[in-house]
């Protein structure tokens, strides 16, 4: 009894060792390698779980690589795998550029997924133009109507400035920049409506792809709008400034001439305040020269009739301008 419980410990632990060896080792994988065409080692693979990298993560791309004829490595797979690359990206883009009869080598694929770029979307751009559209750019042209415009840009992924080459941002802002600058030297807005190609032509021409990762193939100008009288309008706005900066002066001129005012009726009524304070003094100076001999009555009668000689004279005086005056207007109206 003793040997057959140890016969059934023995076959347990081989059958734990067999699944762990089956779990660890690839075999079915090597089998398909082998099946496909594909030269790799039972060690190889077993040094990639070693190496913490997915055996079908490197061996499936690589048999799609080989059926597909191109010459590419294990070891070269893997580096880019390690190197925190999408293996299978860059073997289906290798694989699209051979198909269309694009130069691509795998170090610059490579370079290019790791630069953080969709390699296969750039490839199939190569083949495939892509039509990137522009939003609604404003310009103004010389006569001060604004212009709404809308471009679409082809433009074909230029597989040589991947690494390094601005993107769609890039093209979009320099298109527009191109079209403000073109409607800008317009003298009338009309030129724009009536020669729509001539922004494209004048855009087109100015290079903008260059430093950028797209070679741009033609733009076409999809709408063309007006706008606001943007050149009315600023002058209405100066117009507006304008009269509130007079407003201001004119009200600063008001407030000065309401102090110059207010400053004249002061010194009037300092005046009057001197004159009814001097006034008040007669009388007592008066007393005073009485007191002293130095006025007599006759005296004072005397200025008293003086005084009142004068007031006659400038009523009279009075009277006869204001006769002149009835005579001059009752003339006039004779007349």
């Amino acid at each position: 009894m003793a040997p057959f419980v140890s016969l059934l410990v023995m076959i347990a632990l081989g059958f734990v060792v067999l699944v762990f060896l089956l779990s660890f080792i690839p075999i079915g994988l090597w089998i398909s390698a082998l099946a496909a065409g594909v030269k790799i080692g039972i060690f190889t693979l077993v040094g990639m779980r070693l190496r913490r990298v997915i055996p079908s993560r490197i061996v499936n791309p690589l048999i799609k690589a080989t059926k597909a004829g191109l010459s590419v490595g294990a070891n070269q797979l893997e580096a880019h795998y390690l190197a925190g690359g999408n293996v299978d990206r860059v073997v289906n883009a290798l694989i699209a550029a051979q198909r269309a009869n694009i130069p691509l080598e795998f170090e610059r694929a490579a370079a290019i997924d790791l630069a953080g770029r969709d390699v296969l979307q750039a490839v199939q751009m190569s083949v495939n133009p892509r039509v990137i559209e522009t939003p609604n750019v404003a310009a103004v042209s010389k006569d001060g109507i604004e212009v709404i415009v809308k471009a679409r840009v082809t433009v074909r992924a230029n597989i040589d400035r991947l690494v390094g080459g601005a993107g769609e941002e890039t093209i979009i802002a320099r298109v527009g920049e191109g079209i403000v600058t073109t409607v800008g030297s317009s003298e009338t807005h009309k030129e724009v409506l009536e020669n729509p190609d001539l922004i494209s032509r004048t855009v087109l021409g100015k290079g903008l792809d260059a430093g950028t990762a797209f070679e741009i193939l033609s733009i076409d100008i999809a709408d063309v709008d007006v706008g606001r009288n943007i050149g009315a309008q600023l002058q209405t706005d100066q117009a507006e400034a304008d009269k509130r900066i007079a407003q201001a002066k004119a009200e600063e001129r008001r407030a000065m001439a309401v102090a110059k005012e207010q400053e004249m009726v002061a010194s009037v009524q300092e005046m009057r305040a001197k004159v009814v304070e001097a006034e008040a003094e007669v009388p007592l100076a008066m007393a005073e020269a009485f007191r002293k001999g130095n006025l007599g009555v006759m005296d004072y009668y005397n200025m008293k009739n003086i005084l009142a000689d004068t007031s006659m004279r400038d009523s009279i005086a009075n009277m006869d301008s204001s006769d002149r005056q009835g005579e001059t207007i009752d003339k006039k109206n004779k007349k």
